[in-house]
């Protein structure tokens, strides 16, 4: 099943592995995922990202974190903010702070995929892509 919204759909499996509690979970690879799963990946939300396959089947294989002996996933909550019906655009004054800094939001800049603080950082805005706490 080939999704038009690709963003939507990897953080929709993100989530679903996390509440089954799923070691890894496989994403289909375009520059926007592995984008996207690097961010996640510097900001600790989860461990190894692994390429594989050739051409229409490449994937990305994420290995989800959990902390504690309950096993409580460290991605809380993830939130598509910018949808193909609705896109959300912010400029570098008004980038958004995610629970007061301790979430991340992702935004799609002129410079590449980054978390809002690298975005502020630099003085750019672009799309919000999601928020993830």
């Amino acid at each position: 099943m080939a999704s038009n919204d690709t963003i939507s759909d990897m953080l929709t499996r993100i989530r679903n592995a996390n509440l089954a509690h799923h070691q890894t979970v496989d994403i289909p690879s375009t520059k926007m995922t592995r984008s996207i799963a690097s961010v996640l990946k510097e900001e600790g939300f989860v461990g190894e990202t692994e390429d594989s396959g050739e051409g229409i089947s490449r994937k990305i294989t994420i290995t989800l974190k959990y902390k504690g002996k309950q096993r409580q996933p460290i991605i809380r909550n993830l939130t598509r903010v910018s949808k193909p019906g609705l896109r959300v655009y912010s400029n570098r004054k008004e980038l958004p702070r995610v629970l007061g800094g301790i979430g991340i939001a992702i935004i799609s800049t002129s410079s590449g995929v980054m978390t809002d603080r690298d975005a502020r950082r630099q003085g750019i805005g672009g799309e919000v892509l999601c928020y993830i706490y």
